[in-house]
């Protein structure tokens, strides 16, 4: 079977172009692409920052997941009620409070107001994924849908590139090069000092994003945006779950979303820690080692970026379910070679799972929203809300790093990437199925 990809087929729906509507939806997605990856980063920074441990600081992704999970549903029934341009609206209000609240966070000098900020921000972007979405999903015909939001998605990694440039240049690079051992030996006041120092720096990329947000907000609620697909419903939460859940291909869509974005987090996340620790071994100063290990993960953004049009492409000829597997036992290669090799090798093996990623989440998400009709913006909640794996599956991974075990010799920073190996599997597994049902039962 060979697919179109055509601008002008993937974007029209009964005569309709959603040209323009499609433009300015997907610069939400560079827009949450250039948060999310500052996160990863920062994790590492809040951790020398507040004198916390891995654990602790992965508090952070809690907060930032934790957000997604709680809102997506609320804001599924506040599109259901109204419409996918007010969700994107509010999500936009959201994401603009929650990044100006790192200026009263900062004045309060602790960690956890920092947590509620994220928490605010990513409730945001809950609204602005339950919306933006489904509203690309819908800017077509449903043959077309996975291809039109893999082209959506491609600008998602480009935001989230600046993001990662962003926190190295105005982040990394200006705080203190006092590695953390040598803070844990300061006295209170220089302490207090020194976090003031670097707070100042972390919290600038988030304020300027406050500010362009409110500016984006303006834009869109300036623009005429089309309707046609986007009529309120008076359909309830239970009838339509219930309607989904008897669904395998949704269900089952939901499960791997949980841990293709479990994986993805503790990848870019922990790129970082990975990095560092075979940068030190080399006998690499912390900072230095820490800035290295950031251009890696640009790189590997970089890579995941340039995949994403490629993997596109390929939609035109591969069904989107056997390519998610294949690219799913791929990355599972690559996540063992990072286990296996304790140097350089093992931290190429982790950049190169960031290529088998770029196709894995908006094809999840197109191959899960078959078939639910009208049930499409709860649908969209429901994945949505399935990035509590990125919330819940870094904790753990930090905790086997936390933990010091090692296995045949291995540190246990690599050991702890046994955990997105895992969550390869499922969705090997998902797009395994998804193949034999969507192409092989077709053809019978």
């Amino acid at each position: 079977m060979k697919f179109k990809f055509n601008a002008t087929e993937i974007l029209t729906k009964d005569g309709v172009s959603f040209v323009v509507p499609f433009i300015l939806i997907t610069a939400c997605f560079a827009l949450w692409g250039f948060a999310n990856d500052m996160t990863g980063p920062i994790v590492k920074a809040f951790s020398k920052i507040f004198r916390m441990s891995a654990t602790e600081g992965s508090l952070v992704q809690v907060a930032f997941y934790l957000g997604y999970f709680v809102m997506a549903f609320p804001a599924a029934i506040f599109i259901q009620r109204y419409s996918f341009k007010k969700g994107v609206m509010m999500g936009l209000s959201l994401f603009a409070i929650g990044s100006l609240m790192f200026l009263p966070a900062k004045m309060l000098g602790f960690y956890y107001p920092f947590l509620l900020a994220y928490f605010i921000l990513t409730c945001g972007l809950s609204f602005l994924e339950t919306s933006c979405n489904p509203y690309i999903y819908c800017m077509g015909s449903e043959e077309t849908a996975t291809q039109r939001l893999n082209l959506a998605q491609a600008f998602n990694p480009i935001g989230a590139l600046l993001g990662m440039y962003m926190v190295m240049e105005l982040v990394q690079k200006k705080m203190s090069p006092m590695s953390s051992e040598q803070r844990f030996e300061l006295n209170d006041m220089q302490f207090n000092l020194l976090k003031d120092h670097d707070l100042s720096a972390l919290i600038g990329p988030y304020l300027g994003l406050g500010v362009f947000t409110i500016l984006l907000l303006v834009l869109i609620r300036l623009t005429k945006m089309p309707t046609s697909s986007d009529t309120a419903s008076d359909k309830d939460i239970l009838t339509a779950m219930k309607q989904l859940m008897k669904i395998s291909n949704y269900r089952n869509g939901v499960i791997a979303q949980f841990f293709y974005v479990g994986a993805q987090v503790t990848c870019w996340t922990f790129i970082i820690q990975y990095g560092t620790h075979v940068f030190q071994a080399e006998g690499m100063e912390e900072k230095a080692a820490e800035i290295l290990s950031q251009k890696y993960n640009i790189g590997a953004m970089a890579l995941f970026t340039v995949f994403r049009f490629i993997c596109t492409w390929f939609l035109k000829y591969v069904q989107p379910g056997r390519l998610l597997s294949i690219l799913a036992i791929v990355a599972i290669s690559f996540t063992a070679g990072a286990i296996m090799f304790p140097d350089r090798n093992g931290l190429y093996c982790l950049v190169c799972v960031s290529a088998c990623m770029s196709l894995m989440f908006p094809t999840i998400y197109g191959i899960a929203l078959r078939g639910v009709g009208d049930n499409v913006k709860f649908a969209g909640a429901g994945l949505i809300m399935s990035v509590l794996g990125g919330s819940l599956i870094p904790l753990l991974q930090a905790m086997i790093i936390d933990s010091k075990v090692e296995l045949l010799g291995l540190s246990s920073t690599n050991v702890s990437f046994i955990i997105p190996l895992m969550c390869f599997v499922v969705v090997t597994w998902y797009g395994h199925r998804a193949y034999v049902k969507h192409h092989i039962l077709h053809e019978l």
